[in-house]
């Protein structure tokens, strides 16, 4: 009898690796014919949005490392929002107002942050920053959905949590982008990377992608 029990067991184990690993190769797929569609199709703008971020002289693109699935890191592509001597503007912004830098310590964010250039808010307010993160998602690195990539330091105040994260493909949207975004608190964001990595599946990411067009059309929650 024991020796059934355990064959039960090694069974069912093996039935929900097998589970596991066809959702996560029709994820993989539907990350690649999405991404790659979208790509092409969103050159003209690529093209477009190139030209007006480098016209202060800086590069297109800022990459910044963040941590993917199994803790892994990998630099995470945006259009460049910042001025190029950014982070000597964040570190006298901070010097100067209080204010700011409890904001900064909780929220690692700034509702009004100086380093932001003109393009760059809108590019932020419109979420187009995040359009070069499709070549990661082509890389394998990101998903069209899934937690919001952060960073080793972010990654340290999800506590327990952590493992929920790196269980997952960090995504281009997901439920903290359709669940207000920066008008959310950071603990309910770590709860709503935890909720999905816990209920993940293919129906939930096309929840989520729909929910996302009005999300951005309406810039629901963007800073």
């Amino acid at each position: 009898m024991a020796g059934l029990v355990v064959t039960d067991a090694r069974g069912d184990a093996a039935l929900k690796s097998l589970k596991f690993a066809s959702r996560d190769l029709l994820k993989r797929a539907f990350d690649i014919v999405v991404a790659s569609i979208a790509l092409i199709v969103a050159l003209p703008l690529f093209l477009v949005i190139a030209f007006f971020v480098s016209r202060d002289g800086g590069p297109v693109f800022y990459s910044h490392r963040r941590v993917g699935r199994g803790g892994v890191p990998f630099d995470c592509i945006k259009f460049r929002s910042m001025s190029v001597d950014g982070a000597e503007i964040l570190r006298r912004y901070l010097d100067e107002n209080e204010d700011a830098r409890i904001e900064w310590a909780e929220r690692r964010k700034l509702t009004n942050d100086p380093r932001v250039t003109r393009i760059g808010r809108f590019l932020r307010a419109s979420s187009l920053d995040e359009l070069p993160q499709l070549i990661n998602v082509l890389r394998g690195e990101m998903s069209l959905v899934g937690p919001r990539p952060v960073t080793d330091e972010e990654l340290a105040r999800y506590g327990r949590h952590a493992r929920n994260y790196v269980e997952c493909v960090p995504g281009i949207t997901g439920l903290w982008q359709v669940s207000g975004r920066s008008e959310t608190t950071y603990r309910r964001r770590v709860a709503l990377d935890t909720v999905y990595s816990i209920r993940r599946d293919f129906l939930l990411d096309l929840e989520i992608i729909i929910r996302t067009v009005p999300a951005v059309l309406f810039r629901y929650g963007a800073e």
